[in-house]
């Protein structure tokens, strides 16, 4: 005797499951322009290395007899499976069964994926497509009751953030807890005209008096501004490359550390272009990703946030090989000083690379943080003192490569001060309390006004106040360590890319990484 008949059973409830919330839903799925989550499961693991994880969980219907007559799925598919060989969790709503609504959902299924992830030490993949929350208002007259609301399993997705890369990509309209399972990650993606994201939809919104359509309540182009989510994408495919990048820079948990890859690009290139890059008008801009292009590892910069906090660049690269993260002032914007919102993306990505054990390099042009009535009503001041925080809290190895300014509190953070200034200073470099260009006027105020010409008294003090202000003054007194040839900023990097490496601990921060 065999138990053949019961594993045929089983094949049986598994086909079933398989078939989803039946052809109507999944051609509905496609003719929306998604992929159902089996099939992003698919596309976005190494092939046939899926192992999924109750799959046969959901609602039957059983005969007057007791067998099996009608199967319907929980509306969360999760298990474990491989990205680039490395074994990760994913985890992904169904939104063929009832909508991804959580009505139709198993919740200790979402739970166990992310305890899966935590207590094995792997990273978290979430394909979020729908509510996953409390679902809709008929589930109340089903239960004949409702109740105080509670997260179950949340515990787990916040100790996460600690402990593994946590990559979100939402994939269709997502609201509630939905919404917040997407936010709560180290690297969220939407996709352009297939997802929106919102604290509650547009039928709940209207009953505000305010109407609007899913892509003008929530649509990507409005997360990436409101740094929300870290990047938009034009195809599924687009979020499932993102997702394999991004996490191919990150260890697979805190205890352990970021891998090199094979070096590719020569440690020793200059790049000519670099002696030019900077203006020497300080009024003019330059664009700092061809600073970074020229710089590090050949095509290996990935920037995250681009459309939020935009005088800052944030990002992952690669020196010789080695993961760091990449911090960058963009003079296009602000003149690379520091906003409220510049601040809350320094803090956070700070936090990514001390989680997970990455070198900064920070390319400074900061001119101070930014000034006037719309700073201080979006309170700059206060987050700012939140990324000098992250700043001086963080113990992974800091460089910095002084481009231009580094002005007032906002440039003093440019590092960590009582830590070895491995730093270097271009020969733009540009530095003080204040510019010159916004004190002159108050300084010599008395003088100026009793100047038979001003303007050539004027011209007369800029002049001798621009040879003070000259870098090589600061040289003479060592209060800038090393400045250096442009060309030369590659092979320095590359250098403290490879002294960095041994100095990595692997091993939880001092505290946890909020999102």
């Amino acid at each position: 005797m065999s138990w053949e008949a019961e594993v045929a059973e089983l094949r049986r409830r598994e086909e079933m499951a398989r078939r989803m919330g039946g052809p109507d839903k999944i051609k509905r799925q496609h003719d929306g322009g998604k992929l159902t989550v089996r099939e992003r499961i698919d596309q976005l693991l190494d092939p046939g290395t899926f192992h999924e994880v109750g799959a046969i969980a959901g609602r039957a219907v059983y005969d007057d007899a007791g067998d099996l007559s009608d199967f319907s799925p929980t509306n969360f598919v999760f298990g474990r499976g491989r990205v680039d060989g490395r074994p990760v969790v994913v985890g992904g709503d169904d939104f063929t069964v009832r909508g991804g609504a959580a009505d139709a959902a198993i919740w200790q299924k979402q739970v166990m994926a992310e305890q899966m992830a935590l207590e094995l030490r792997i990273p978290m993949i979430r394909l979020v497509d729908g509510t996953g929350g409390g679902g809709s208002v008929k589930s109340l007259e089903m239960d004949g009751r409702t109740y105080v609301p509670l997260l179950p399993g949340w515990e787990h997705a916040v100790a996460n953030l600690s402990m593994v890369p946590v990559v979100a990509l939402a994939l269709g309209s997502v609201a509630g807890l939905g919404a917040a399972r997407a936010v709560s990650s180290h690297f969220s993606v939407m996709v352009e005209g297939i997802s929106q994201m919102f604290i509650a939809g547009p039928p709940v919104v209207a009953r505000t008096g305010v109407d609007m359509t899913k892509e003008e309540l929530g649509g990507s182009d409005i997360h990436i501004r409101a740094g929300a989510v870290d990047l938009a994408v034009a195809t599924e495919a687009e979020a499932f490359a993102a997702a394999r990048r991004f996490l191919s820079y990150l260890p697979q948990s805190v205890y352990e550390l970021p891998a090199r890859v094979a070096p590719q690009d020569d440690v020793n290139r200059r790049d000519e272009t670099l002696l030019s890059v900077i203006p020497r008008d300080r009024r003019r801009v330059y664009k700092t990703r061809e600073i970074l292009d020229a710089v590090l590892d050949d095509g290996s910069f990935f920037e995250m946030g681009r459309m939020y906090g935009r005088s800052v660049i944030t990002g992952l690269a690669r020196l010789d090989g080695w993961p760091v993260a990449i911090l960058a002032s963009d003079p296009y914007h602000y003149g690379g000083g520091w906003t409220a919102d510049a601040a809350h993306k320094i803090a956070r990505f700070v936090d990514l690379a001390e989680t997970f054990h990455l070198p900064v390099v920070h390319f400074v042009d900061i001119p101070g943080f930014l000034i006037g009535p719309e700073a201080e009503q979006a309170g700059t001041i206060r987050h700012g003192a939140r990324a000098l925080a992250a700043v001086y809290q963080a113990s992974v190895p800091w460089c910095s490569v002084i481009l231009r300014k580094a002005f007032g509190v906002a440039g003093a953070g440019h590092s960590n001060h009582t830590r070895l200034r491995y730093r270097y200073a271009w020969p733009s470099g540009d530095w003080g309390s204040l510019p010159l260009e916004g004190g002159i006027e108050a300084a010599y105020r008395a003088d100026l006004e009793k100047a038979e010409d001003p303007a050539a008294l004027l011209q007369q003090i800029e002049g001798r106040l621009n040879k003070v202000r000259s870098p090589f003054r600061t040289a003479e007194a060592f209060l800038v360590e090393e400045i250096i040839d442009p060309r030369d900023t590659r092979p320095l990097l590359c250098e403290f890319a490879s002294l960095a490496a041994p100095l990595r601990k692997a091993g939880p921060s001092t505290f946890g990484y909020r999102p």
